[in-house]
């Protein structure tokens, strides 16, 4: 009745339908997944845009601080811890960090750099020095201060 070739011939002439569709779905799938993780990637490698400062001005300023703390002994490393501190505030707010002081951009910013939150002892450290007259700070205090103020830099990657 029904001729046998014609159906061997349409068996064999490829892959079934369902295959092809299946592949075709997966690819789409791995190529969704891929662009997923480009764009995550790049949204973590990709520094913050900063407003009325520049990464180069940053550095500038950090090898200013350097030099200021490796010159004039104790008052150097005092005014280099000052100096810091009102580096890594304008670093917050060129990066657009909401808040009217710097405790409270640091407070916003930990949420998005939990590192940040390392840096708050030298913040205080400076508080302290500048609200108490009598207070004393040792140079290694100053030293240790200052490679925070250094690393949250780092972190917000304008350093």
């Amino acid at each position: 009745m029904y001729d046998e070739t014609v159906f061997s011939e349409t068996a064999s002439a490829g892959p079934p339908i369902w295959l092809i569709v299946l592949v075709v779905v997966a690819a789409v799938i791995v190529l969704i997944a891929l662009m997923v993780f480009i764009i995550w990637i790049k949204k973590r490698l990709t520094r913050p845009e900063m407003y009325g400062m520049s990464r180069e001005a940053v550095q500038k300023k950090w090898d200013q601080i350097n030099e200021t703390s490796k010159m004039n002994g104790q008052m150097g490393l005092k005014l280099a811890l000052v100096e810091a501190d009102t580096l890594l505030d304008a670093a917050l707010k060129s990066i657009m960090m909401p808040g009217e002081t710097l405790g409270e951009r640091l407070k916003v910013a930990c949420y998005k750099y939990p590192k940040l939150r390392d840096v708050w002892w030298a913040h205080k450290l400076r508080n302290q020095l500048v609200h108490q007259h009598d207070f004393q700070l040792s140079n290694h205090q100053t030293r240790q201060a200052l490679n925070e103020f250094e690393k949250a830099l780092k972190t917000l990657n304008v350093l």
